[in-house]
């Protein structure tokens, strides 16, 4: 019993080791990104705010107010801050290693904290200016409250997780070809369609409904849309499917971030 309470302490203290490494982490991106001036770290969730409401007013002074029966405001939030998470985390991840390499002489500091970090930030950024601008649309009238918050929940929180998979992947993919790294604005532009940002599964010709029901992005939008318009919204998902990407994105990308170390030349 004495060494069963041992190895639990053992445990916990190496937890709160990792948690203390990581928060460091955090802070020390946010300095360097951010500054202390003005407001801030408060911009990483500005950005993405700015950015979504000038879409919803573009969309709204060019687009017939609802499509399909669905209205363009919410359609537009649900869609483009999804994309918004996808993007920031994938522009984020690919220079990740080159720029904070220096870090790794230190042996507590590893390359999967290094993406975890970066990832960790830019998803709680936008999932922060995900819920003000859901909220101030609400307040607006411009939009109703999810019919299913657990829902949009899960739909977020498995983008958030193939995000990080694919962050992994393309970041360390990027230290074994400079092309990756000049590539990944294209890419990530190419990725557009594979989000379901200006389409749902249903306005699609039957014929091609099938084949675009496995692609995992489309998935958590469309999770995310059923959590807001309800079930009365005909949507197309699945959580086992759309979690096994993630899980099958993540252990790749964990076995590239042990291949990846031995190729960065540490300062």
């Amino acid at each position: 019993m004495n060494r069963l309470n041992v190895r639990i302490a053992k445990f916990v203290e190496a937890v709160r080791i990792q948690r203390r490494i990581v928060w460091a982490l955090l802070l020390r991106e946010l300095a360097t990104r951010y500054g202390r001036d003005n407001i801030g770290f408060l911009w990483i969730v500005g950005e993405p705010l700015l950015f979504c409401f000038g879409v919803i007013i573009m969309w709204s002074l060019i687009r017939a107010p609802y499509q399909n029966g669905i209205g363009i405001v919410p359609f537009t939030v649900t869609g483009y801050l999804p994309l918004t998470l996808l993007r920031h985390v994938l522009g984020q991840a690919i220079p990740c290693l080159r720029v904070n390499s220096n870090l790794l002489y230190h042996r507590q500091i590893s390359v999967l904290k290094l993406f975890v970090c970066r990832s960790l930030l830019e998803i709680l950024g936008i999932t922060a200016a995900f819920f003000v601008v859901a909220s101030a649309m609400w307040v607006l009238g411009l939009m109703e409250p999810p019919k299913a918050v657990g829902l949009v929940y899960l739909g977020w929180f498995l983008l958030a997780w193939i995000a990080f998979g694919l962050a992994l992947i393309f970041g360390c993919l990027s230290q074994f070809s400079d092309i990756m790294e000049r590539a990944m604005s294209l890419l990530t532009y190419a990725m557009i369609p594979m989000t379901g940002t200006f389409y749902m599964i249903a306005w699609l010709p039957y014929q091609y409904r099938a084949g675009v029901e496995k692609i995992p992005l489309v998935n958590c939008v469309e999770m995310i849309r059923r959590g807001f318009f309800g079930e009365f919204t005909p949507t197309y998902f699945n959580v086992g499917y759309t979690a096994a990407w993630a899980l099958s994105l993540t252990f790749v990308g964990l076995l590239l971030t042990r291949l990846v170390r031995h190729r960065i030349e540490i300062e």
